[in-house]
């Protein structure tokens, strides 16, 4: 499980949020370019290498909005029109439903706060190209991640007024006070500015939450920077990415998606299976079956998450040579596991150790970690495989 810890200095908006989550990994470019089908044209992500306050090794991104897009820059769109662009896109249908539901908690917090249903609220400052480009960005960056949840530090607010399209408010803005109203915690500073945007608490409001197992080890961490130079502190936003090496033992309700093929070629099969697999299935398999007029066919079976079948069905059916496909839901049953590393001549191999009701049932060494130490020492690979279970 892989979760990622927010700690905030210099408080959080849409352009640190994203610029935290391409330290972490994420490659600009093809965010720049799965985004295109969203707003074709109209933006660019930059992003530099920034530093402040003595930290040297930071990042500071800037969403770059194209001329001929000014109309919108500045008077925003409204949710509908950013409900439409977003379900009409071809994101990943779990960042379009993560998308959707920071937008939606956006759109009840602006309603409440003048007083209008939500599905009625027109963004202004929120709706412009750039934050619509952070908050999709932030979600699509989190699912390249392969991260499940959050973690967010208490964050910084600034104090006195601001200036937006209604009139002077206090801060911290009225949206970004109802967000920070859904479980973020907050602490007063003496920066006269707003260190919380709308769109960085809905963000960091929404995305789901869990907290930093025990055994938990760091992957990766940055440093991202905003734009405005703060009296006192760096305007700072860190990123670390956590993983846990234990899975929990239990059952959990998943779906299994199932095609008959008997007119495709075993290249274009195995090229469907490994499409499958990056896009998150948890496991995908092939079974030889004879089908009407005793032709030859292929079983192409999926097993995943509820939440992905939708976008594994669709990649079934644009990808295979079949005309439809069989859903069903079915009960995994897991045992807990976890990794440990073992050091061998060749170098350090992991084992994948299964247990159930806390007794050690099987132990299994990490085939690419054996398979890369086979190829780089010109070793037999069942030597390497041999010597860690020995």
């Amino acid at each position: 499980m892989k979760i990622i810890r927010f700690d905030s200095v210099g408080g959080a908006s849409g352009d640190m949020i994203l610029g935290a989550l391409i330290g972490l990994g994420v490659d600009v470019e093809e965010l720049n370019t799965e985004l295109k089908n969203l707003l074709p044209d109209e933006f660019l992500i930059k992003s530099k290498p920034w530093q402040s306050h003595g930290i040297n090794n930071g990042i500071q991104v800037e969403v770059e909005i194209h001329e001929h897009t000014h109309h919108h820059h500045h008077h925003g769109r409204d949710f509908n029109d950013i409900k439409s662009l977003i379900e009409d896109s071809g994101l990943p249908s779990k960042v379009k439903a993560m998308s959707l539901k920071v937008f939606g908690g956006l759109a009840e917090a602006e309603g409440k706060v003048h007083n209008k249903p939500a599905g009625e609220v027109h963004f202004h400052e929120v709706g412009a190209v750039d934050s619509i480009v952070d908050i999709v960005g932030c979600c699509l960056a989190f699912h390249k991640l392969g991260a499940e949840a959050i973690s967010v530090s208490p964050l910084p607010t600034g104090t006195g007024t601001f200036k937006c399209r209604h009139g002077t408010y206090p801060l911290p803005a009225p949206a970004t006070l109802e967000m920070l109203k859904l479980g973020l915690q907050s602490a007063p500073t003496d920066e006269p500015f707003e260190l919380v945007t709308p769109t960085g608490a809905a963000l960091l409001a929404i995305l789901p939450k869990a907290e930093i197992p025990a055994d938990a080890a760091i992957l990766k961490s940055s440093d991202s920077f905003g734009h405005r130079e703060l009296n006192n502190r760096p305007n700072l936003l860190r990123a670390s990415l956590y993983e846990s090496s234990k899975i929990q033992e239990g059952k959990c309700k998943l779906t299994i998606l199932e095609t008959n093929i008997d007119d495709s070629t075993p290249e274009l099969i195995g090229y469907v299976f490994n499409k499958l697999l990056k896009a998150g299935a948890l496991d995908v398999w092939t079974q030889p079956i004879g089908m009407k007029k005793q032709r030859p066919g292929v079983l192409l079976s999926v097993l995943c998450s509820q939440d992905l079948k939708a976008e594994l069905l669709e990649l079934i059916l644009t990808e295979t040579t079949s005309f439809g496909a069989r859903e069903y839901e079915v009960t995994r049953h897991c045992m807990q596991h976890r990794f440990e590393e073992k050091e061998t001549p060749y170098g350090k191999i992991r084992i994948k150790i299964a247990s159930f009701k806390g007794r050690d049932l099987t132990r299994s060494p990490e085939f690419s970690d054996c398979a890369a130490l086979a190829e780089k020492h010109n070793v037999p690979l069942k030597e390497i495989m041999q010597m860690v279970l020995g």
